[in-house]
Formats: C-alpha cells, structure tokens, sequence
C-alpha cells in the first residue's frame, strides 16, 4: 500500500464516462473521458447500453492511467460515481443483459406512477422513500423490465438476475461477477429503500412487485465492496472502495459536510442539494429527501430538487436544432445579442422535475417573433436553465428554512461566465466556482481513498476545497421580477 500514492475516480455520467487519477493532494495526474451511445426508441423513450458502458469506462481508465503516466498497479483504490436512477437487469451469472437500461431521463412508465397516485398511494411513497411518485426514479423501470422481458420475472424469482443502477453495473464488472452491491445514496433514489431503515422496504417491494432475490446489497458509501479482477485496463487485486450516486458526491466534493452547505451542479440536468444533517427533513415544497451517504456508520442527509434538462438543451442545440458546431460555442451566440428580448425556453424536454413534478410538461420557447435570432434562443437557453434553479432555490428556502448565503457550483456547464452570472442575478445571491469544477469525480475519489484509509478524515477535502471566483448579482430587483414572471407565465403554458 506504501507504493500505491494515487487513488482512481470513474465517473459514470448520462452522456460520456470520466475517469480521473488523483495523488494524495487530491491533484489531478491524468483524465480519460469518452462519450457513448444515447438510444431514443420512441418518444419520451432513452435507454443506454449496458455493455457500451462498460467497454467505455474501461477504455477511459486506460487513458487516464496512460495521461497520468502510471500503472495499474500504483493505485491505492477506485471509487465510483454514476448517473442515478438508471436502471439495469442482467444475468448473474454470465453478466449478459436482458436488455438495454432504461435511462433516468426515460419516461414510459408514466402511466403506471399515475395509476398509483389514482390509487392513493403517493403519501406513502413519500414518507417511506422521501420520493415522489414519477417515473424519475428506478423502481417503476424496474417493474417495466420485469413484466415486458419475456421470461424476466420467473428469472428473478428464481435468482438468476441481477438489478441494479450503474453503481451496481460498475462494480459487479470490475470484480469480475463477485459484487452485487449498491451504496446507501443509490439505493435512496430506487423507490425501493426505506429513508430511516436505509434497507430494501418490503412494503414498496410489494406495491412495485419486485422480487427480494434481484436486489443488490445496501452497503455504506466507503467500504471495501471487492477487489478487482478479469479488468482490461486494471490488474486483478485493486481495492473498489467507494460510492455515490454523482450529485451526492458533488455534495462531498464541494466539501458541504456542515447542515445548510449547498451547492449545485449543472451536467446533463441540474441539482440543487443541501445538507440536511443526520435526520431526514420531510419536503412540503416538491423536492426530494434523500441519503447524502453513509460513513463510519453515520448518515447524512439532504434534501434535492432536479431540473431533468440543463446541458442536455445545449446539446439539442448543437444535435437537434444544429445552431452550434460546439457546446462551448452556445456563450459566444448568446453575448452576440445584449438580451434574450421577450424569449423564453422552458427546458422540459424530459417533463418537469421538482417542484413541479409535471412529467406530460413539454419544453417551450415563447416570445419568439419576427426579431428573434440564433443568438436570442441561446440566450434563452441558458436562462431557462438558471430559472429552474431559482425555482429549486425557492423550494428549498421553503423546506429548511434556511437562507443559501452562497452558492457553490460544479459540473462542466460552470464554465459558461455568462451563465453564472444570470445564475447570480435571478437567484440574488453569489455563485462561487471551485478551481476544480469536477467535484463529482473528487467527491467519488475521495470516498474511494477513505474506504481504504488513504485519506484518514473529511478535513483533509476542506482544506483542499479553493474557489476560483465569485460571481456577485448585478441585476435591479424590478428586472429579476420581470425575468420571473415570464418565466412563471411560461412554465404554466410548457
């Protein structure tokens, strides 16, 4: 262990997959990142492919140990962050599919949440799981594989399948089949755990049916769950060692280890989370209660809002609408006009998450007239994604009772200057960038070094935690009313 300085991160994302090799300082030796397959099936359908996965992670390590200069056999440990809520079935034994996961984003179970919202079920959910009722979440998806693939059910009855979000994929890969595992902060987004019990709750097994049999272990977020072996990109014997669902470990990467710590973190959707402490804090305002995660026996807790579209509507930009060769290019088109003018884009290409909980919502571009340019929709693009924000902030107010003094921000989209600074004029308050803005990976490396006594306490991440800057609002309160109330006229008409 004496020789093994460095600690990898896999950061398992909805579009591409990160692997980043971290020393002891937590500086960044070597980054490997590649994108894979989106599969749209039909409309309001995604799914993504277990295996593609897997050939691209290893891929991304390889490059990452190549970048950095290393082997193998210099890492200390692996910790694993991953898109939540996606949803895998494969066969225990051999490691095959049943078919491709259905992606959090994917929304064909809709029909089946509201029948269980007709049924009166949704209060129940709510104070078992912290959870909402919408097909966000992995136990509906679950129950979709198991009654539409043919032989599925009598397979799990019997054993002989596995679930599991990516986490779970991830881990039974690289230990070659050994560990069928999840952590606390996965499990919290199924539908299926208990919020206080942090166990498989037989009550929403009951009511999802889903088989005892196809669930992983609940484990804590830092442990050792197995070690490597049958890897391509890494030698057999390498500690798997730590665990969380991506926001979660952007919240342990942005060093929010004190109640009423915030951040947000702007990838493919965006999430608003808040360290609640060691007891879960029931919503009254549409967010989420979740796990943070689990160490040395003690939980934290948080509570999140989700807005489902943030960089994925730049991307429909650049693939969709094909008005950007580069998602960086979207800040260059949007500062060639000085506002979005009377435009508005509601980002609801996936439905509309917390508070609103609308999964029928569909996005929207209003105010568009015979004025409006390239540049006015891209403006408009990047507001949308800032509003959601503000309305997830408003929530959250509401639900701790607690002012967010400062915001701190992660993900790739923190880049975009312009962006940050409408954060901070529609939210009031300052945006604070970290100098390393890929707190997902950090939070994952971290747990993973913890796991194995790499690193011996959360102090050691504050210390390193620095900003880079602070963005201060500039906008008069009559302005930021009036951003608001278009957006509130447009979100009613999405």
């Amino acid at each position: 262990m004496a020789q093994r300085r460095y600690v990898l991160s896999v950061d398992q994302g909805t579009t591409s997959c990160r692997a980043t090799v971290l020393d002891a300082k937590l500086k960044v030796c070597g980054v490997g990142q590649k994108e894979f397959t989106q599969f749209f099936p039909r409309p309001g359908w995604v799914e993504h492919d277990l295996n593609e996965i897997w050939t691209t992670t290893e891929w991304c390590i390889a490059r990452a140990l190549r970048a950095a200069g290393l082997k193998g056999s210099d890492l200390a440990a692996v910790g694993i962050t991953n898109q939540r809520e996606t949803t895998g079935l494969w066969h225990r034994g051999t490691g095959k599919p049943l078919h491709k996961a259905i992606v959090w984003q994917d929304r064909r179970t809709s029909a089946f949440c509201s029948e269980l919202k007709a049924r009166g079920h949704e209060a129940t959910v709510k104070e078992t799981t912290g959870l909402v009722l919408d097909p966000y979440f992995s136990g509906t998806k679950l129950k979709w594989l198991l009654d539409e693939v043919q032989g599925a059910r009598t397979r799990a009855e019997a054993g002989e399948l596995c679930f599991g979000t990516i986490d779970s994929w991830l881990v039974y890969k690289m230990t070659g089949h050994a560990a069928h595992v999840t952590d606390v902060s996965n499990a919290s987004r199924t539908m299926l755990m208990g919020l206080s019990s942090l166990q498989w709750d037989d009550g929403m097994r009951a009511l999802l049916d889903v088989p005892a049999q196809v669930l992983p272990r609940i484990a804590a977020s830092a442990e050792v769950y197995g070690m490597t072996r049958g890897m391509a990109s890494l030698p057999d014997g390498i500690p798997v060692s730590g665990m969380a669902g991506d926001q979660q470990a952007a919240l342990f990467g942005q060093a929010c280890f004190t109640p009423g710590e915030s951040k947000c973190t702007y990838g493919t959707g965006a999430f608003l989370l808040m360290n609640v402490g060691d007891q879960p804090v029931a919503s009254k305002a549409g967010l989420l209660t979740t796990v943070g995660w689990k160490l040395d026996g003690k939980t934290t807790y948080a509570l999140e809002g989700s807005s489902f579209i943030a960089g994925a509507a730049v991307q429909w930009l650049r693939d969709g609408l094909q008005l950007i060769k580069k998602a960086e290019d979207v800040e260059a088109l949007a500062k060639t006009v000085k506002s979005s003018g009377a435009v508005v884009f509601v980002p609801a290409l996936a439905g509309l998450g917390a508070p609103h909980w609308r999964p029928d919502a569909r996005g929207l571009f209003a105010g568009i007239d015979r004025s409006t340019t390239r540049g006015h929709l891209a403006r408009a693009v990047l507001e949308g994604i800032a509003l959601q924000i503000q309305d997830l902030a408003e929530a959250m107010k509401l639900d701790s009772g607690r002012d967010i003094p400062a915001f701190k921000v992660d993900g790739g989209a923190v880049k975009n200057d312009l962006l940050m600074q409408y954060q901070a004029d529609i939210l009031g308050t300052n945006v604070v960038r970290p100098k390393n803005v890929e707190t997902t990976s950090l939070g994952a490396a971290f747990l993973g070094g913890l796991g194995v006594g790499f690193w011996k306490s959360a102090d050691d991440i504050r210390k390193a935690w620095k900003a880079d800057k602070v963005f201060k609002p500039k906008m008069s309160e009559g302005d930021r009313a009036q951003h608001l109330g278009k957006w509130r006229e447009a979100v009613k008409r999405a």
